[in-house]
């Protein structure tokens, strides 16, 4: 009698805890825990890279600002500035024969004045 008690319980175990696995197994399996699990390995991967990301920027930031004093160094741009006044601003490459100080037809006493980017001054 003990022996066919046993084997019904131990039955019974090995049915519930088979039973309880299969139905975990499915619910891991529905869409909608499917998508909780994929969104939430989502938002793991993206924060890895998000912290990766802010690292590269703040390695490029420092490595950035090193670059660019060994710049200021090498060109002399951090020396202190004088108080003299600026050069020359700009010459010119071309002289403008045009313009009407240079052309007598258009001199400013005349009885003839007309636009000079007229271009109808044959007709």
């Amino acid at each position: 009698m003990f022996r066919r008690t046993f084997w019904f319980t131990t039955g019974v175990a090995a049915g519930v805890w088979a039973t309880t696995k299969v139905n975990r197994k499915l619910r891991q399996l529905t869409p909608e825990s499917l998508a909780a699990t994929a969104a939430n390995k989502a938002i793991e991967a993206g924060g890895r890279i998000k912290d990766r990301a802010v690292d590269f920027a703040l390695d490029v930031r420092d490595h950035m600002a090193r670059r660019e004093a060994e710049l200021g160094d090498a060109l002399g741009l951090d020396a202190p500035v004088g108080r003299e006044l600026p050069g020359p601003g700009r010459y010119a490459a071309i002289e403008n024969r045009n313009s009407p100080k240079n052309n007598p037809r258009y001199a400013e006493g005349s009885a003839y004045l007309t636009n000079p980017y007229n271009r109808n001054e044959d007709h």
